[in-house]
């Protein structure tokens, strides 16, 4: 039986690899580090890159933290139970060249102790990995759903088509009525069955951590060397702003971090470090923008 402890130790494993492969990537910045502690309960290191010649922003953070459950959480999860553990990894990049994309992955695991409810502990694993161009490239987004697929298809058939509709439909900025991006997959409360053990599901979670790099390394070097243009560079400021919309209104992560009393900064690391809000914007008729706009949509099959 894999214990918490053990979950973690992995975790931090998986965030010094992907931080190291991150600094190679862009070749001139360094991850800077915070460990903090969390009142209440266990901590975490926070590490953020600025300024590099790929990476504008980008923070790879890990935490494990422990202690009493906020009541609006034990509501909203119907446990009753106040003592639970928590520990994951976190990563968002913005880069600079508007053509390489925003990408965002997260693995985590969850537990509380056995209660009135059931005799045994809570425990799930969670997690995902989506893309968020500032323009779609339909190449590029088939390469990055057909991978995401090989990846699940490892462990189970039906574990890409079901979790690529759930990022279609978690990832959807309802209010604009477009997604935040091409999507990817998404899970959460993911248990042990009469397929999965629980080891089948921490191996995959791994596995999902240990795909960020091969993936985002390969769409990085694809469109590295592009030129731009300012209008292009505008555009990009306007696609961050739908994005600090989606993690500011929906992102359950964000909403879990400031009712557990997290360390903020490590929260809003998802934030672009610079965005725009251009009022009642339509793109030209035909343009890249306007293609864009019109991929930004639920249901589009990647690797078919």
């Amino acid at each position: 039986m894999i214990t918490k402890e053990q979950i973690a130790e992995e975790y931090r494993l998986i965030q010094d690899e992907i931080c190291a492969a991150l600094e190679q990537l862009d070749g001139g910045a360094h991850f800077e580090q915070e460990n903090w502690q969390r009142e209440g309960g266990g901590g975490g290191r926070s590490r953020v890159i600025q300024n590099g010649n790929v990476i504008e922003k980008g923070g790879v953070n890990f935490s494990a933290v422990y202690g009493q459950l906020p009541h609006t959480l034990k509501k909203s999860l119907v446990v009753d139970q106040d003592d639970f553990f928590a520990t994951g990894v976190s990563i968002v990049i913005h880069p600079k060249h508007p053509w390489v994309p925003i990408i965002h992955m997260n693995i985590r695991y969850f537990e509380m102790p056995s209660s009135v409810l059931s005799d045994k502990p809570l425990r799930w694993f969670g997690g995902g990995i989506d893309l968020t161009p500032h323009y779609v490239i339909e190449e590029d987004a088939r390469f990055f759903h057909r991978q995401l697929k090989n990846c699940c298809d490892t462990f189970h058939p039906e574990f890409y088509p079901r979790f690529k509709t759930w990022a279609d439909e978690y990832f959807c900025i309802k209010h604009r009525k477009e997604t935040r991006g091409i999507g990817g997959i998404f899970f959460d409360r993911l248990a042990a069955n009469d397929e999965l053990t629980w080891t089948d599901i921490f191996e995959f979670s791994k596995s999902v951590g240990r795909t960020f790099i091969p993936v985002y390394t390969e769409l990085v070097n694809r469109n590295r060397d592009k030129t731009f243009t300012e209008n292009e560079k505008n555009w990009q400021y306007q696609r961050r702003g739908r994005y600090a919309e989606f993690n500011l209104v929906y992102d359950a992560g964000t909403k879990f971090g400031l009712e557990t009393n997290g360390r903020i900064e490590s929260i809003l690391m998802s934030m672009p470090p610079q965005a725009n809000w251009v009022y009642n914007f339509h793109p030209q008729p035909g343009s890249e923008e306007e293609k864009t706009m019109g991929l930004l949509r639920k249901g589009i099959d990647w690797v078919g």
